[in-house]
């Protein structure tokens, strides 16, 4: 593939960082986009490459559309924004973070890739970043799951719907990402210990496990309408 504009939604750090990356590494050029100007430019001095960033809030349906004016025509779109909101006991997580779950994760991808589409190359992609709550049957995650599943159905219903456009996801399993940063150290280190023990890999992924996965359903023009669960047979453990 000759060298594309990839634009990534959420690209300041974890995975959308790692993706930013590899695309770089092929040549290709890539805006990342974050909610602030202090972690895009702290992500902009870890990447080399043809590399821009914008401030844009994927929740904000008016600031997402000028953005995207304003950046014009592009090839691919990835969405990497997530909610860490909506985890818990069925019987006792909350509505509010049930609600919260679905406002910072589906509707911002939901909305994002709606607005794009004026601007997105008709033979370009669309990949969504879901997460492996979306498909195990893992206690605790009922609220969480819902968000991601409803990301995870947006994948063959668009693929259908929006052809030419590619459009795909991945589902990531347990990956050491800032997403965690709401446990202590000691807290992170133990829960990582024992999704390794679980896992059929014996560890836990990397961002750049899921990067990989990205950049082939980017590069590669033949797949479309696949959600890609790059758990480590996470999932077959739960």
């Amino acid at each position: 593939m000759s060298a594309q504009h990839i634009v990534i939604a959420g690209g300041s750090s974890g995975i959308g960082l790692a993706t930013a990356r590899r695309l770089l590494d092929a040549g290709h050029r890539v805006t990342i986009t974050g909610r602030t100007a202090a972690r895009l430019d702290k992500a902009l001095s870890v990447l080399d490459g043809r590399v821009a960033s914008v401030v844009m809030d994927a929740a904000d349906r008016a600031n997402v559309k000028s953005v995207f004016a304003e950046l014009g025509a592009f090839d691919h779109l990835v969405l990497a924004a997530g909610s860490t909101k909506g985890a818990g006991s069925f019987a006792s997580v909350s509505m509010d973070d049930v609600r919260a779950s679905f406002s910072e994760k589906v509707f911002p991808h939901f909305g994002t890739a709606q607005a794009a589409l004026p601007h997105l190359a008709k033979d370009g992609s669309l990949t969504f970043v879901a997460a492996v709550t979306a498909h195990a049957a893992m206690p605790g995650t009922a609220g969480i799951g819902a968000a991601n599943a409803a990301v995870a159905a947006l994948v063959p219903i668009l693929a259908a719907e929006l052809k030419p456009l590619r459009v795909n996801g991945v589902s990531p399993g347990v990956i050491d990402t800032p997403w965690w940063d709401f446990l202590t150290d000691e807290q992170r280190m133990q829960l990582f210990a024992d999704y390794a023990a679980k896992t059929p890999v014996k560890r836990i992924g990397t961002p750049d496990d899921i990067a990989q996965a990205i950049a082939f359903l980017i590069t590669n023009t033949f797949m479309t309408g696949e959600l890609i669960v790059c758990d480590g047979g996470l999932r077959l453990a739960a």
